[in-house]
């Protein structure tokens, strides 16, 4: 599958019309696609909040919000172009299109991914090229880890399948059950702070980014494991 490659989003609005060209481009019922319309909706209420004043430095999230989705859109063109992709986002590029996984399923191996992975990193690619430290931050972390929790919500309720299907649904239910959003972002706050710590250790730096991104695509093909239709 190949997408229509861009130059990096370098704010919200072009997030925004970057996430909705990938859309557009898209089958619906590709692993990606699903992530895609998720995270859509999290950086479009993102969007809005930032406008209405939502966040105690507007400008410092703004920065953040767009350096978080820069990792994810960077993934998908390196897929689109047979590039080596980070270990956390292999499982769903590699299992997009498997009729055995379900929408929930992809969905939460995308929010794994990032949230797992790329939110750390955003935090201390934020960090320099603002020139602060990440307690700066941590406040605006917070509220758009709570926007995040909120739509994990949203997606849980509208692609979990219905009472009806309970028992087809049930090793489902206990799998999206075991993956937690809050100690996700709970765990990519420390990194973040661990991550910082070393940036005067080029080698240990990276040694750590790399068990990062290898531990949190090992949860992606937990997430990730066939149950059939």
């Amino acid at each position: 599958m190949t997408t229509a490659r861009r130059p990096a989003p370098v704010g919200v609005g072009q997030v925004v019309a970057r996430m909705r060209a990938l859309g557009t481009a898209l089958p619906p019922g590709d692993g990606v696609a699903v992530f895609n319309r998720v995270y859509l909706s999290v950086t479009e209420e993102l969007d809005g909040r930032l406008a209405a004043g939502g966040f105690g430095d507007p400008a410092a999230a703004a920065v953040l919000a767009a350096r978080f989705a820069a990792r994810y859109l960077r993934a998908v063109d390196a897929a689109a172009d047979r590039r080596t992709v980070p270990a956390c986002w292999r499982p769903l590029l590699q299992l997009r299109g498997h009729r055995g996984i379900r929408p929930v399923q992809f969905a939460l191996a995308g929010i794994n991914a990032h949230v797992g992975h790329d939110l750390a990193l955003a935090v201390v690619d934020t960090c320099a090229a603002l020139g602060c430290e990440p307690p700066s931050l941590e406040r605006d972390f917070d509220r758009v880890g709570e926007l995040l929790t909120s739509v994990e919500e949203r997606v849980r309720e509208e692609l979990m399948p219905g009472p009806d299907l309970l028992d087809l649904a049930d090793p489902l239910t206990h799998l999206a059950g075991s993956w937690s959003l809050e100690r996700a972002r709970d765990a990519a706050w420390a990194a973040s702070r661990v991550l910082w710590s070393l940036r005067g250790l080029p080698e240990v730096y990276e040694e750590f980014a790399e068990k990062l991104d290898a531990g949190v695509g090992l949860v992606g093909r937990f997430l990730l494991t066939p149950l059939g239709r």
